[in-house]
């Protein structure tokens, strides 16, 4: 397990790799799950004011475990000023509440923060909010790479397709 923040120097600041800003990664965050499969697909979480939407991401090229977008709709804040203090507030809570949260080895996530509230929420009710967030995707990564390491260790039987001897073929030169 790893921490979600990348340097150890300055584990508060916030860093450009962690920015969750391809267009690609952000469309696959919120397209429904091929086939219908539930397990594959994002999956989301809420606590007011805050909605989570995450995805394990394996094709990313990014060092950085956790990379995280901040939305807050014009629909829910009309002015642009609450809009902005509203977003400096959640990525604040994640900014401090990150330290909390454990990645498995190579697992990388894309999350999104989205604004749900009706108005301006205090600080306190944000950060509650994220610690509640953060501690649930924390459980569910765990759970995953708990997966993943017993299925790599052996503990449950793998199919395996074996390929068939074609005999009935020989070969003539």
């Amino acid at each position: 397990m790893r921490p979600a923040s990348p340097s150890a120097s300055h584990p508060l600041r916030l860093y450009k790799k962690e920015k969750l800003c391809s267009v690609i990664a952000i469309g696959q965050l919120f397209k429904p799950a091929a086939g219908g499969d539930a397990g594959s697909g994002p999956r989301s979480s809420l606590a007011y004011p805050v909605r989570m939407v995450w995805r394990v991401s394996p094709g990313r090229r990014s060092d950085a475990p956790v990379q995280f977008l901040v939305s807050v709709p014009k629909k829910r804040l009309r002015h642009a000023v609450d809009r902005v203090l509203m977003r400096r507030r959640i990525r604040e809570a994640y900014r401090l509440q990150r330290s909390g949260l454990s990645v498995p080895d190579g697992i990388l996530v894309d999350i999104a923060f989205m604004y749900v509230g009706k108005g301006i929420e205090p600080y306190a009710l944000v950060e509650n909010a994220m610690k509640r967030l953060l501690g649930r995707l924390g459980r569910d990564l765990a759970a995953l790479g708990d997966d993943g390491r017993r299925a790599s260790q052996g503990d449950e039987p793998r199919p395996t397709a074996q390929p068939k001897a074609d005999d009935s073929r020989e070969h003539v030169e």
